[in-house]
C-alpha cells in the first residue's frame, strides 16, 4: 500500500530554466523526506522543462497546462496536491535544508494555526544573500497585522493546513473553456496580490491563527529590473484585491484601510527605489506619509529610511546600493 506524503510542495514554473535546478535540489535536500512536489508547468518555451527532466526523483510530478498565471499554476497544484499540509515555492526562490522539518513540527504542535510561515533571506540575481531580509512579526497576528503588514511576506514562505485550503475554495468560470468551472483558492482575475486577496479572506474569516517560526528558512530572490514599470499594476491589483473582501467587513476595512494602503505605497516606494526609479520612489512614499502619517510614529526607523533612501536614491547608483545595504542592515538590527 503506497503511503501517502503528509506535504504537498507547490511550485508554479513559467520560463524558469535559470532558477528551477536550485529550486528544485533545496526541496529534495531537505531533512524531512515525506513530501510530494508537484511541479506545474504553466506553459513554459524556455528550457525549464528539459532542466526539471533531469531529476529522477519520484516523488516530483509534473503538470502541463496553458497559461494561467500564478494564481491559476497554484490553483492546479493544491487541487492535485495529497498532503496533509501545502508548502508554496516559487520557482525563483529556495529554501534551507530544514524548512518543512520546522513547519510540521510548528503545525503538528499548534493545531490552531492555519497558515506557518517564517522570516526571508534576500538573494541576489546569483543566488547570494544580501545581508538583509523580510522579518515580520511571527506571534498574535491580527486581522489588521495581516492587512497592514501582511507578516507572511512572500509566495515563498508559507505551509498550510490542506483542510483550510479546502475551506477558502471557490468555483470559477474557466478562462480557457467559458463553459467549465474551475476549483480555485487563489483569485485568477489577480495577477499580483493574489496572496494579499486570501490572506486577508482567511483572516476576515477569523476561525484559523497565523503564526510565524523564528528561524529565517526561505531564500527570496530580488530581481531589481523591470520592477518600476510594474507598480502601476501592482498597486490597481492590490486595490483590486482589497475590494474583493469588503463585503460584509466594511467597518473594518473603513477603520484601517488608510494605514494599510499607507504602508502598501511605502513597500511600492521601496520597489522604486530598487529599480532605480528615484523620482517615482520619491512621489510614492510622499503620498504614503500623506495618506496615514501614522507609519512613522508606528514603525519610525523603516519609514523615515525609505524617505533617506528615496533621496538619496538621486545619488550615483553604486554609490547609493553601498549606503541603502549598510542603512537597511541597521534597519533591521534595531527591529529585533
Amino acid at each position: 500500500m503506497k503511503t501517502l506524503p503528509i506535504i504537498s510542495v507547490v511550485i508554479p514554473m513559467y520560463n524558469v530554466e535559470k532558477y528551477i535546478k536550485k529550486c528544485i535540489e533545496s526541496v529534495l535536500a531537505q531533512t524531512y523526506k515525506n513530501f510530494e512536489v508537484i511541479c506545474v508547468d504553466d506553459a513554459c518555451t524556455d528550457g525549464t522543462l528539459d532542466i526539471l527532466r533531469r531529476f529522477s526523483d519520484p516523488r516530483i510530478k509534473l503538470i502541463s497546462q496553458k497559461n494561467r498565471g500564478l494564481s491559476g499554476a497554484r490553483n492546479t497544484g493544491i487541487m492535485a496536491s495529497k498532503g496533509v499540509y501545502v508548502a508554496l515555492l516559487d520557482a525563483d526562490d529556495f529554501w534551507s535544508k530544514e524548512k518543512l522539518g520546522h513547519h510540521i513540527n510548528h503545525l503538528n504542535n499548534q493545531p490552531s494555526v492555519g497558515v506557518s510561515y517564517c522570516p526571508s533571506l534576500f538573494v541576489n540575481e546569483q543566488g547570494k544573500t544580501m545581508g538583509i531580509g523580510q522579518f515580520p512579526k511571527l506571534k498574535n497576528i491580527t486581522a489588521r497585522d495581516v492587512f497592514c503588514r501582511n507578516p507572511v511576506g512572500n509566495g515563498s514562505t508559507p505551509v498550510i493546513r490542506k483542510s483550510l485550503l479546502n475551506e477558502m475554495t471557490f468555483e470559477s468560470i474557466d478562462p480557457h473553456n467559458p463553459n467549465a468551472k474551475r476549483r480555485c483558492v487563489f483569485d485568477e482575475e489577480l495577477r499580483q496580490s493574489e496572496d494579499i486577496e486570501l490572506w486577508i479572506r482567511i483572516a476576515m474569516q477569523g476561525k484559523w491563527q497565523f503564526q510565524g517560526i523564528r528561524n529565517p528558512l526561505t531564500y527570496y530572490r530580488v530581481n531589481d529590473s523591470g520592477l518600476s514599470a510594474n507598480l502601476t499594476k501592482q498597486y490597481a491589483s492590490w486595490c483590486l484585491a482589497i475590494k474583493k473582501n469588503l463585503k460584509g467587513n466594511g467597518q473594518f476595512f473603513k477603520r484601517y484601510l488608510p494605514l494599510a494602503r499607507a504602508y502598501q505605497l511605502r513597500y511600492l516606494a521601496r520597489r522604486a527605489i530598487r529599480s532605480g526609479d528615484s523620482w517615482q520612489a520619491i512621489k510614492l512614499v510622499h503620498k504614503a506619509l500623506i495618506t496615514q502619517p501614522k507609519i512613522i510614529i508606528e514603525e519610525p526607523a523603516r519609514t523615515l529610511s525609505t524617505y533617506v533612501c528615496a533621496i538619496i536614491s538621486l545619488l550615483p547608483r553604486a554609490f547609493y546600493k553601498s549606503i541603502e545595504e549598510k542603512a537597511m542592515s541597521l534597519v533591521q538590527q534595531q527591529s529585533h
